[in-house]
């Protein structure tokens, strides 16, 4: 695990080195990729810790996401600031990463969904500075992305040891014990 988080860290610290002085090109090919690494990381995480119900949760607010996401492009035909088409709202590019992010944070904690996070944010930014989207774009994309992950993740408890059973307090009071080990 502490190496895909690892891989995750390394690639945001490369990319935002290399796209310093990089052209607009290399900025929004960096963009095309990076956006994919924090629903790359989900799925490997989910994968590696065999968490079905976290890829069902995944699989769904991916495809929710992408959904929503292509649905208002048909619906809104914006103008992208480049004029290199009519789908600039929202931007699907932020909506994927923000989803893997939001995902990566509430299923598995801060721990992964900081460095993703990070990610997502330049991927962001980046798609604004190469004038592919504005502002307005990338904070819906973003806004899609992480409310269809919020909606559909749960918090992951491994393995976590419940045990209920019955007790008595002196001769008349009754009650339950609990016993959570996680």
């Amino acid at each position: 695990m502490k190496a895909i988080r690892q891989f995750l860290i390394i690639a945001v610290v490369l990319a935002t080195n290399l796209n310093l002085c990089a052209s607009d090109d290399g900025l929004r090919h960096t963009t095309d990729v990076l956006c994919l690494l924090p629903d790359a990381t989900a799925l490997g995480v989910s994968i590696a810790k065999h968490d079905t119900e976290g890829l069902k949760q995944l699989g769904l607010s991916t495809a929710t996401c992408l959904a929503l996401n292509y649905g208002l492009e048909l619906c809104i035909r914006k103008d992208r600031p480049d004029g290199t088409g009519h789908h600039a709202f929202p931007s699907t590019h932020t909506a994927v990463a923000f989803n893997g992010s939001t995902y990566l944070m509430k299923r598995y904690s801060w721990k992964w969904g900081v460095p993703a996070y990070v990610v997502s944010s330049f991927v962001a930014w980046g798609r604004v500075k190469t004038d592919r989207h504005d502002w307005w774009d990338v904070l819906g994309g973003a806004a899609i992305g992480a409310g269809s992950a919020f909606i559909f993740t749960r918090p992951f408890m491994g393995n976590v040891d419940v045990a209920i059973s019955p007790t008595t307090f002196g001769d008349r009071a009754y009650g339950l014990t609990a016993k959570i080990q996680f």
